[in-house]
């Protein structure tokens, strides 16, 4: 019979000769980036020497300029005419000198000057404007200046002449104060025999920018000419490199001489406005620092965010210390061939590509198939769609290889995320445990598991779990016990405990199985393979140990439990578990600490004051008992009031943090047992100064007599005083207490006592904080002694509100609360003037404001999403169903319905509490009275509190937290009608 021939397979090597592709990819890209650099290098070597050539080029052209003149200047010193006088020159003069003008259009003028002052200019007149400016006739072509100084005096004319030099007008100048030996052209040539060159500056007549060349004729006269620059700006113009090149030639100085754009150097006559800076120019020059700068060579900087290639020169002409070239070009332009060769080079490089790329296409496609078929199948594993057919065979040996490979792959992650993914899914924490074992035991093919916890305290193993084939069990119907630690453990349930030990692999025969016997005879097996792997968290504590027990089956190697890939699977299995059960454990801890932590803060709250002790904790009770009717209650009002798990949770937190915001509120504010106490009882202030006044009749009385008074009358009128001081006393001693409410006679009378002054010798600023000697400086220290009244109302004892407790009326939170003008007034007369209770309106807000704080420390607070609604639950129990409320004035409908279970519950704890120090404990028939005229008045939900009465949650209530005292008998329809909820 014929073998069938088996298929060949092929190493993926020999197909590595298709990469020539990428080769040559990377073979053009160098290329390209090689030919890049070295255009770039080129064009950047020719940039600079055409710097130099312009350069040159720029020295010839002011070369060109400045050397006629000066000849011009030689020629015209060696004539004998002008040696004459002014007077006498000029007609002979006057042709030779309108030649030189004509000769060179960039002269101005043409001047002499002498010792004495004279002075003779022809300066021509090229245009209208310049025939304008010195008032000229229309015709005229030159202007000649004549200024003569004799014996006689200073005379100073203007000629003008046309063209043919035919005089046209003379015009004299008496005011002339203009003297050229006083000129820096003059002083500078007459101090030397060498030709002299100005600065470039602003010529004062005419306003052109220019420089004046000038030389010494015989020994006591200077010929000098105006030469104006205005054609640097077109000369400089012709040798742009590229459209944004900067060409500028500028003084030592930094003044701009030419700039071809739209620099302006010509002003009006006589302006004295300078020349421009090189900075004003543009971006790029006002960033150059020129001190950096390297003269007559060339660098590369950048400018304004920009790239630039720069020349910086010295030229001689122009001046004593000759001018300066800056050539700036920037680089983007420069480089624009090599940029453009780059991209030639790179289209050039995709065309031989693309021509590759069929060959190359036509040679991969064996390998490119099955590939394919591989990337959609890993598609569809990264995609968790593990239902996608597994890709065929391959001719190439390593890819058949990960086909099958992957195809187990793709079956061990599809076992593994449905496992995670129901065991995530699990919140219940035993149930979580019964899932680990059955999922387990399913992937894992084994008989039996269990698992073993360990406690909080790390002090014993328990087994929490057990099942044996599809079979659940409690570890006590099999005798399972739990291990102490401190005593020794089996020795591989040791080394499972251990972080970072590989599972543990054990042999358990009948005999050797010990504790674990029952669960051998329910397998029926007498000898079992068991795999033990410890369950660690992310720390790398243990948790406890998974064990898994299979029927050992000599002759199936397959259906071992120490298979590598099964224990492999087993152990990811456990780290998953093992981060589940961490989790669910965590959770758990981290509610019972919020738990414990918000009590502890109530707890705190209610420590802090002794007389508002458990409110904190008891209005939770109320509340819960409250909700526990309303969601048992058929009522339409209640038929949606369902509260699962975490909305039970948020009422509970929400219920026990309502009144955190206390913590902020001083106790001896909530505490205030009389109107004067703040700290302490300020009562024993004015009792002294009743004592003062006591002692001041007896002192009266003593002086009288000494005086040779009638004893037995002053004794009467003492005794009287004494008797009135004590009942005075008395009286704003019982105001003090606050137990009545104040009359208006009451108030009249505590006007009359405060009336009397007492006097007071001792500076009243002396051992005073630094905040209360601020308060005391709002007036002017009293001259000792000085009189007092004897209840006084001071500015100092007026406080005002810290910046924090201010609220703007478009808050964030949406409080409308009407805030006192001062946060205390501490006033004796304004406080013993509380008409109820001791009070100011002034601390009332402080007391009320708790629920401010409540509100804003909670919305800070980053709740989970469950959780979100406890600020508005804990923040609510102080609004009416009117709108009345505080802090935010909401209605009944802007109410969640716990909300408004807080607010009865609070009402009716805060009427029936035993421990405050302003009211004693109503009976229950009381309490609930009073909240019947609230429910009638609309301040507290009607439905809320009819489900109260008809439920009975007050007697529930009652009956834990109230004295027999205050329970008495209840009329439930008689409340309910005195509600105005039924019909009486």
């Amino acid at each position: 019979m014929t073998q069938p021939t088996a298929t060949r397979r092929f190493p993926l090597h020999l197909h590595i000769s298709l990469l020539f592709t990428l080769l040559l990819l990377i073979s053009g890209s160098v290329l390209a980036l090689f030919n890049y650099q070295q255009t770039s290098r080129i064009i950047l070597s020719s940039s600079q020497q055409l710097f130099q050539q312009f350069r040159q080029e720029v020295q010839l052209d002011l070369h060109n300029t400045y050397q006629p003149i000066r000849d011009l200047l030689a020629q015209l010193a060696l004539d004998p005419r002008i040696a004459r006088h002014p007077a006498e020159q000029r007609h002979s003069l006057l042709p030779s000198l309108a030649q030189g003008l004509r000769a060179h259009p960039q002269l101005a003028a043409l001047y002499i000057g002498d010792d004495q002052g004279n002075f003779l200019m022809l300066r021509a007149l090229r245009n209208d404007a310049l025939r304008q400016r010195f008032a000229a006739p229309a015709e005229a072509q030159y202007q000649l200046w004549l200024i003569e100084r004799n014996s006689e005096g200073l005379r100073s004319r203007h000629e003008f002449y046309d063209a043919g030099l035919q005089k046209l007008a003379e015009r004299d100048n008496p005011q002339e104060r203009f003297d050229p030996r006083q000129r820096s052209w003059y002083r500078s040539a007459r101090a030397g025999d060498m030709p002299i060159t100005t600065e470039p500056y602003v010529f004062f007549s005419s306003g052109d920018l220019g420089t004046t060349l000038a030389r010494l004729s015989g020994m006591d006269r200077v010929i000098a000419a105006d030469l104006t620059l205005a054609e640097l700006n077109d000369s400089l113009a012709r040798h742009r490199i590229t459209p944004s090149t900067e060409v500028v030639l500028f003084d030592p100085n930094g003044r701009v001489i030419a700039y071809p754009g739209t620099l302006q150097q010509s002003r009006p006559a006589g302006s004295l406005q300078p020349l421009s800076e090189l900075g004003q120019l543009s971006p790029s020059l006002a960033a150059l620092e020129l001190g950096q700068l390297r003269r007559d060579q060339e660098q590369s900087l950048t400018l304004a965010g920009r790239a630039w290639q720069l020349s910086y020169s010295r030229i001689s002409e122009g001046g004593p210390r000759g001018l300066r070239l800056l050539l700036l070009a920037p680089e983007d332009e420069l480089l624009a061939d090599a940029h453009r060769i780059r991209w030639q080079s790179a289209v050039l490089t995709l065309l031989i590509l693309l021509l590759c790329i069929p060959l190359g296409w036509m040679a991969s496609r064996l390998v490119v198939r099955p590939l394919h078929s591989l990337l959609r199948e890993a598609e569809a594993i990264r995609r968790f769609d593990f239902n996608y057919p597994a890709s065929g065979r391959s001719l190439i040996l390593e890819v058949d290889q990960l086909a099958r490979s992957m195809a187990r792959m793709k079956d061990s992650l599809a076992s593994f995320m449905e496992i995670s993914a129901s065991l995530s899914a699990e919140k219940h924490f035993d149930t979580l445990l019964q899932r680990v074992l059955q999922e387990t035991l399913a992937s894992s093919k084994a008989s039996g598991g269990l698992i073993y916890l360990l406690d909080d305290d790390n002090q014993q193993l328990s087994p929490s779990a057990v099942q044996l084939g599809k079979q659940q069990f409690q570890p006590h119907e099999l005798g399972l016990d739990h291990y102490k630690l401190h005593k020794p453990l089996p020795s591989w349930l040791d080394r499972a405990l251990q972080a970072g030990q590989a599972p543990c692999q054990e042999t358990l025969s009948y005999e050797q199985a010990g504790d674990y016997a029952p669960l051998l005879s329910r397998l029926q097996a007498p000898r079992v393979q068991l795999l033990a792997v410890g369950l660690h968290n992310r720390q790398g504590e243990a948790l406890g140990v998974l064990v898994l027990l299979q029927q050992e089956q000599l002759d199936e190697q397959e259906l071992s439990l120490w298979q590598a890939a099964r224990v492999a699977f087993v152990q990811a299995l456990a780290g998953v578990a093992a981060l589940c059960l961490d989790s669910q454990r965590l959770l758990v801890r981290q509610k019972q600490l919020l738990d414990a932590f918000i009590q502890l803060m109530a707890g705190a709250i209610d420590a802090k004051s002794p007389y508002t002790g458990g409110h904190c904790q008891r209005v939770p009770e109320l509340t819960l008992m409250l909700a526990r009717a309303a969601a048992s209650s058929e009522q339409p009002a209640f038929a949606q009031f369902r509260p699962d798990a975490e909305q039970w949770e948020a009422l509970h937190i929400a219920a026990w943090l309502h009144d955190c915001g206390k913590v902020t509120t001083p106790e001896y504010v909530v505490d205030k047992a009389s109107k004067l106490e703040t700290l302490y009882d300020r009562i024993h202030e004015i009792r002294m100064r009743f004592e003062v006044l006591k002692r001041d009749a007896w002192i009266d009385y003593w002086q009288a007599c000494h005086a040779g008074g009638a004893s037995a009358e002053l004794a009467a009128r003492r005794d009287a005083r004494l008797a009135e001081l004590d009942d005075d006393f008395a009286f704003v001693a019982h105001c003090n207490l606050g137990s009545e409410n104040m009359a208006d006679a009451d108030l009249q009378r505590l006007q009359r006592i405060a009336e009397q002054r007492w006097v007071r010798t001792l500076d009243d600023r002396l051992g005073l904080s630094w905040e209360e000697t601020q308060r005391k400086l709002r007036t002017a220290p009293a001259t000792l002694p000085c009189s007092e009244p004897l209840l006084a109302d001071r500015d100092d004892h007026l406080i005002a509100h810290n910046p924090s407790e201010q609220l703007c009326d478009d808050n964030p939170w949406g409080f409308r609360l009407q805030v006192p003008a001062w946060r205390f007034n501490r006033g004796e007369l304004y406080n013993l003037s509380v008409r109820r209770g001791t009070l100011t309106s002034e601390e009332r807000f402080l007391i009320n404001q708790h629920i401010v704080q409540t509100i804003i420390m909670l919305e800070r607070l980053p709740f989970p999403p469950h959780l979100r609604q406890v600020p508005e639950i804990a923040g609510g129990h102080h609004e009416k169903m009117d709108g009345t409320g505080y802090p935010r004035g909401l209605r009944r409908e802007q109410m969640s319905l716990p909300a408004r279970m807080m607010a009865i519950a609070d009402i009716f704890e805060a009427l029936t509490a035993v421990d405050r120090p302003y009211k004693v404990g109503k009976t229950l028939s009381q309490a609930l009275q009073i909240m019947a005229d609230m429910c009638r008045q609309a301040h507290i939900d009607p439905e809320l509190f009819r489900l109260f009465i008809e439920a009975q949650v007050y007697e529930d209530y009652a009956r834990r937290f109230l004295s027999s005292e205050q329970i008495d008998a209840i009329a439930p329809e008689s409340l309910l009608a005195r509600a105005g909820l039924i019909s009486p």
